[in-house]
């Protein structure tokens, strides 16, 4: 006992957290007399509340994180290469290789690389000048396919910037293959990519840290955007105890319906009688401008963003060309329905909801050309997402290298019929009882002008959350932002730039719940606009002084009425712990246990 006190770890959260994953599966209690000793090892090292707060000895940076002190290797880098890591994951794992690099970051590190049987690719940064004691494991986008360490939005975080924070991702089981045909009868690499690949790299990782440095991780952090957004909630979902902190960006959780209903509504409402597209990129500026006149003061300030869109209530129709009016400076009655459909999001022939009401925010529309092609004859984004979908992973057990967009059935039974095949790929469990209880923070966030995966989703996720837990429960834990003209992880008219790790760290580390991030908006490689994101649902008001390009003249302001939510649709009891399932390969089939909490509710289901 008295070794797991004096390996050098602070006390606080990640104590006790990997306290419950030694001494007991997650989410199980640590035994009465342990839990006792633990309990007052804390409160002598922290004070109250320090499953949230740092010990009372421990300084703290201006940032709210542990001054923790660096530690430097007690191993030699070269001599991870070949190492056994017997036991520590339910597979062999394999160090292939392990250098001193100085690549793609500011400080040297060890670069090590391997496999965790069957196929999960592993890459670590290991910092071989001073190490301070956390470990941050990143995310991957679309169908992963490859391991490179991107930090993304949390690139300005201190440690991340200064280089002295230990990191690794993975590629999640397979390597490569855009078109999908990766997952055709290989189930293990589907479990991988589903769920398994970033639990076991967590595992490896911090295995790997311990044999360099002598010592495990303070504190362990995820950070992912889009699919890696899935990731993160993956995790918080089924393996609560990888990770202290969480940051999950637009995140992919209800990954069956984006990749199905929700893109394939993105090409095929825009698709005439012969298969022509109806609308063209051409007039998305048109469009765009239009809904910055209706819309853009509602907050207050003509700034070329929309706060909060929802509040928007742009019809296209206004739009529809009068007699003898230029065509270029309005829209065919036909363009106006295809901009109102793409807006409102899919539904089957009796108007029923296949996805949360409003797939694309107004306001979002320079960046539909992900769906919107310039010309007749391209493919778009979507038409390729919804096939290397659907025809190697979307449906369990069937490949089908045919498979089209046209084969897609917008009914309640063909809905039921694909989530049902599939669902344990998606993170929808709105209980994270067991990472809240654990001292796990969490921070969702998304961009208002999301073209590939609806804001919206983020929203109902979170309310099923707040209704699931309770309001107080889930503030305890998670925070909520949504950032104003943002695309997908990124990009779009409004400021993108933004760290939202420092404040997972803060929160973990000292206590500090986090406030307000300022975003900025980076033009010709200087800084032109910053402006304050709020925890949901607070928003950022101008305070009538200074520049508006200015984060320093803003001011929270909570809307006495959040914007009716469009939570009611086809697939809302998805979120539910009956729906997630788990798996395991069965030769080239993939047998997966569907709970009977599940069971009951689809019996349900199609007859809603």
């Amino acid at each position: 006992m008295n070794g797991f006190f004096t390996r050098g770890t602070v006390f606080g959260a990640g104590v006790l957290r990997r306290a419950r994953g030694r001494f007991g599966p997650p989410g199980r209690p640590i035994p009465a007399v342990l839990a006792a000793v633990l309990a007052a090892a804390l409160v002598s090292a922290a004070g109250p509340g320090a499953a949230s707060a740092a010990p009372r000895h421990q300084r703290i940076t201006a940032d709210g994180l542990a001054d923790l002190p660096a530690v430097r290797p007690v191993a030699d880098c070269a001599g991870l290469a070949g190492l056994r890591l017997d036991g520590v994951t339910d597979a062999p794992v394999t160090i292939t290789s392990a250098t001193v690099s100085t690549a793609g970051a500011p400080a040297p590190y060890c670069d090590v690389r391997g496999t965790i049987a069957p196929a999960d690719t592993i890459v670590m940064r290991l910092p071989v000048n001073g190490w301070t004691q956390r470990y941050l494991q990143t995310g991957c986008g679309g169908e992963c396919g490859s391991s490179n360490i991107n930090y993304t939005q949390a690139s300005t975080c201190a440690p991340v910037q200064d280089g002295t924070i230990a990191s690794a991702t993975t590629d999640m089981g397979h390597q490569g293959s855009p078109d999908g045909s990766w997952a055709a009868n290989a189930p293990q690499a589907q479990i991988d990519f589903a769920y398994r690949g970033v639990h076991v790299t967590s595992q490896v990782a911090k295995a790997l840290i311990k044999r360099f440095y002598g010592r495990s991780p303070a504190y362990s952090y995820f950070d992912g955007c889009s699919d890696g957004g899935r990731e993160a909630l993956m995790e918080a979902q089924r393996y609560p105890g990888d990770f202290d902190g969480i940051a999950a960006g637009a995140p992919a959780n209800d990954m069956v319906v984006q990749n199905t209903f929700h893109h394939a509504w993105n090409v095929l409402t825009n698709l005439d009688a012969d298969g022509r597209y109806i609308l063209l990129a051409g007039k998305l500026p048109l469009v765009h401008q239009a809904v910055l006149s209706a819309c853009d003061r509602l907050d207050g300030l003509k700034d070329g963003l929309i706060d909060d869109p929802r509040r928007c209530d742009f019809d296209p129709a206004t739009l529809v060309c009068a007699s003898g009016q230029d065509p270029s400076t309005c829209l065919t009655k036909a363009e106006a329905g295809v901009v109102r459909r793409l807006h409102d999001g899919a539904v089957d022939e009796q108007g029923r909801r296949l996805e949360p009401a409003i797939s694309h925010e107004w306001g979002s529309e320079l960046e539909w050309t992900l769906f919107v092609p310039a010309r007749q004859g391209q493919t778009v984004g979507s038409q390729n997402f919804v096939e290397s979908f659907a025809r190697y992973l979307g449906y369990t057990n069937r490949v089908r290298p045919g498979w089209k967009l046209s084969d897609l059935e917008f009914t309640a039974e063909s809905f039921w019929k694909t989530v049902q095949s599939s669902s344990y790929l998606s993170a929808m469990d709105p209980d994270l009882g067991r990472f809240q209880r654990g001292g796990g923070k969490l921070l969702l966030w998304h961009g208002w002008s999301d073209q590939h995966i609806s804001p919206q989703s983020t929203l109902a996720y979170y309310d099923a959350m707040r209704k699931t837990m309770g309001r107080e429960a889930v503030d305890d834990f998670a925070r909520l932002y949504l950032f104003p003209g943002v695309a997908h992880c990124g990009g779009g008219e409004g400021p993108d730039t933004f760290d939202v790790l420092t404040p997972v760290m803060a929160w973990t580390e000292s206590g500090r719940r986090p406030g307000a991030i300022t975003a900025s908006k980076i033009a010709d490689g200087a800084v032109a606009r910053t402006r304050p994101v709020y925890p949901y649902p607070r928003v950022a008001r101008y305070d009538g002084t200074g520049g508006i390009d200015d984060a320093s003249n803003f001011a929270p302001s909570t809307p006495r009425h959040e914007p009716a939510a469009g939570y009611h649709w086809l697939g809302e009891r998805l979120y539910s712990g009956g729906y997630q399932t788990w798996c395991a390969a069965d030769g080239t089939r993939l047998a997966c246990r569907p709970s009977q909490t599940w069971l009951t509710r689809k019996a349900g289901a199609i007859s809603s």
